[in-house]
């Protein structure tokens, strides 16, 4: 993508929505504007409604929103925010879906669902999709109607390949903000996204905006204390107290959703090698864990050989606070991990360096632990870092964001693989 000019020219207005516009940019080719309204909407606009400073709020909302995802390594249009009210995406033919995850049962589902009491959750969360058209009020569809429509966008025809990626990625977007909303004590009870293929690169990517119209959300779980869009819906009268009232949930949410972009706890892998001629094998885990965004230091220490600089070390990491989960890596016989497992309460992880030779046998020493002992062993580098990240994920929302989106990325690769092999077969 060409560099940002410090001042956008505007061009046409090629889309228009009840709460945005889309603007080209030509001096960004293949970027369009997407500009915020001062309007609030319900009922496919059955009721409509000016709320100055809407736009600030949705726009910081929506930034902040899909720049956690961005960052967490899903596919999305966004690029920056540009203004108070506008962000810069990539140009996108968007797809006339709504896909909606949901966690507890509320809202549409329970009117659709008779029987089906509030509250119900929902393990995993559950998919729906519904057809953009205002005139029949957004007609809940099936994905066998989706695939049957046979919609082209970008070239791209949408089939049960595509269907498949955009139902696991409304999934995968759902759990990364729901696990992102926890540490705030606020459940994500449902979600609304929608899907585009970027008119370059020919891929679907998480497109349009992710504001406070796009979800609900219930402070302690407590749908009483609700802070989205639908505390508008609720309204039996519009009148200035009550759109001031709104105005300020959704006010409250955009100063949180600022706090989804900092972690609430700050963890890092410690590795300890046996000897210096371990290293290459280190920072192999080193740089697998800066792709989960986690601190990572090497040291050089031997257990058989100075077991009492090994605990010294050791105290050092467990004095400050920090989570930490250490890395053993020792060829031969492995002294390293099973000594500082049975002197720590962190986790600590074998990775020992095996060589073709005596590897068979050296790794004996990482699996074969007296009682007591509760070290894990994975031989691959990276499999070493990504398990010290899925422990220090479990307190960490941007760690955990980014495995699951390696997880739907890897799925979404095999999924493509699989597409192109049929085809030429």
């Amino acid at each position: 993508m060409p560099p940002i000019p410090s001042e956008l020219k505007v061009g046409k207005k090629i889309n228009e929505g009840k709460t945005k516009e889309v603007y080209e940019l030509p001096s960004l080719p293949g970027c369009v504007l997407m500009q915020s309204k001062d309007q609030i909407t319900a009922g496919n606009a059955a009721r409509k409604d000016l709320m100055e400073g809407k736009a600030a709020i949705s726009n910081a909302t929506t930034s902040c929103v899909f720049q956690l995802i961005q960052e967490s390594g899903i596919k999305t249009a966004f690029v920056r925010k540009h203004s108070n009210t506008a962000f810069i995406a990539a140009h996108c033919e968007m797809i006339p879906i709504e896909w909606v995850c949901r966690r507890i049962a509320t809202g549409s589902f329970l009117k659709r669902n008779p029987g089906v009491k509030e509250g119900y959750r929902f393990y995993p969360p559950k998919i729906e999709l519904f057809y953009k058209d205002d005139a029949a009020n957004d007609p809940q569809w099936s994905e066998e109607q989706l695939i049957a429509a046979k919609f082209r966008f970008a070239g791209l025809e949408i089939g049960q390949t595509e269907v498949d990626i955009m139902a696991h990625s409304t999934q995968a977007i759902f759990e990364i903000l729901e696990k992102a909303w926890q540490p705030q004590n606020c459940t994500l009870v449902d979600l609304k996204v929608e899907f585009g293929v970027h008119i370059t690169t020919k891929e679907i990517v998480l497109a349009d905006v992710i504001d406070n119209d796009s979800w609900r959300l219930w402070p302690s779980g407590d749908r009483k204390q609700q802070k989205d869009k639908q505390s508008y819906r609720d309204l039996k009268e519009v009148t200035p107290e009550a759109l001031l009232m709104v105005k300020r949930n959704f006010e409250w949410v955009a100063e949180r959703v600022e706090l989804l972009l900092k972690p609430q706890t700050q963890g890092r892998v410690v590795v300890l090698m046996g000897s210096p001629s371990d290293v290459g094998h280190c920072e192999k885990i080193k740089k697998a864990c800066g792709n989960y965004g986690i601190p990572c230091e090497l040291r050089v220490t031997s257990a058989h050989k100075g077991p009492d600089e090994t605990l010294r070390i050791k105290a050092e990491y467990e004095g400050d606070g920090v989570p930490t989960v250490f890395v053993a890596v020792a060829g031969r016989s492995n002294g390293l991990g099973p000594v500082m497992s049975g002197n720590t309460a962190y986790p600590v992880v074998n990775c020992p360096p095996l060589s073709a030779e005596w590897g068979a046998q050296d790794v004996w020493s990482s699996l074969r632990l007296p009682s007591g002992l509760g070290c894990s062993t994975v031989l691959s580098p990276e499999g070493a870092a990504q398990f010290a990240a899925q422990i220090l994920g479990l307190n960490n929302h941007f760690v955990w964001a980014k495995l699951r989106a390696n997880m739907l990325n890897v799925w979404i690769s095999l999924k493509q693989a699989d597409k192109k092999m049929r085809e030429c077969t």
